[in-house]
């Protein structure tokens, strides 16, 4: 193709953004991100604006979700939705012209998708766009239609929003948005806050299960940590990654390699 493609990212996690980013210059360095989106107005505003070959989407986004923002932008871009829940993923998007990630976002699996969009662009190149809207537009109602039923913020509700943790004779409830990081420590596990300290007695594979996985992310096999709370990320005179966190005068958090992934511009 003599044009660049290019492409819109929107999610209004930015290190979920900059994770796609970095893993999209690595399996398709030719591609052009000519706008990012915080939320779904921005998405819609910047595609209409920039549009984009295709529109990488995250689908539970404010303002507007990522199907409402595809319903406004699919006539002019390939559309790719990002998303947390894999059922729910399977079940809205094994058949059609729609494809999804599942976040974060792996660099084999990007790949693949990539490869697709190449070969669906390349075929269409050229060709008017037309012919395929409605099959988009439908599969794009089935969607909302699927979110209506099931509810899109169902998954969501199911995740653990409270902590309980024993101190002497009390029992102390820490919201999980007050957590910066757990840490395996021993038969226990660490709940750190910008101001506490507590241990529970939950395990990191137990938590994996509760917590949200776009709030907390596995960093290393003894640590989750809150996503949100990164201010910075930075190389240790070993090599190691290391977490700086947002209003914490504590330790540094160590990124393990099979985890280096999330942060694979360092």
């Amino acid at each position: 193709m003599s044009n660049p493609v290019t492409a819109l990212i929107a999610d209004d996690e930015a290190p979920m953004r900059d994770l796609l980013r970095a893993r999209l210059h690595t399996v398709w360095p030719e591609l052009q991100i000519v706008a990012e989106a915080a939320n779904g107005v921005q998405a819609v505003e910047l595609g209409s604006q920039h549009k984009p070959d295709i529109a990488f989407l995250d689908i539970r986004m404010p303002g507007l979700s990522g199907i409402e923002a595809a319903r406004q932008l699919y006539t002019h871009s390939h559309i790719v939705f990002a998303t947390a829940y894999d059922q729910y993923a399977l079940d809205a998007f094994q058949q059609g012209a729609l494809d999804y990630l599942l976040k974060p976002v792996s660099a084999d699996r990007l790949a693949t998708t990539c490869a697709r969009l190449r070969t669906r662009l390349e075929t269409r190149h050229g060709a008017n766009r037309e012919p395929e809207a409605p099959e988009i537009g439908q599969q794009l109602a089935r969607l909302t239609a699927l979110l209506e039923n099931k509810g899109q913020a169902k998954p969501k509700t199911g995740y653990l929003r409270w902590i309980q943790a024993q101190v002497g004779a009390s029992l102390r409830m820490v919201s999980t948005r007050e957590v910066l990081f757990f840490q395996a420590d021993d038969k226990y596990t660490r709940v750190q806050t910008a101001t506490s300290e507590f241990l529970i007695r939950k395990t990191l594979k137990e938590l994996l299960d509760e917590l949200d996985p776009d709030e907390f992310w596995r960093i290393h096999r003894s640590t989750l940590v809150r996503v949100d709370a990164i201010a910075e990320v930075s190389r240790d005179v070993r090599g190691r990654q290391m977490l700086r966190l947002k209003n914490f005068d504590g330790e540094q958090l160590e990124v393990s390699r099979n985890h280096s992934y999330l942060f694979q511009q360092m």
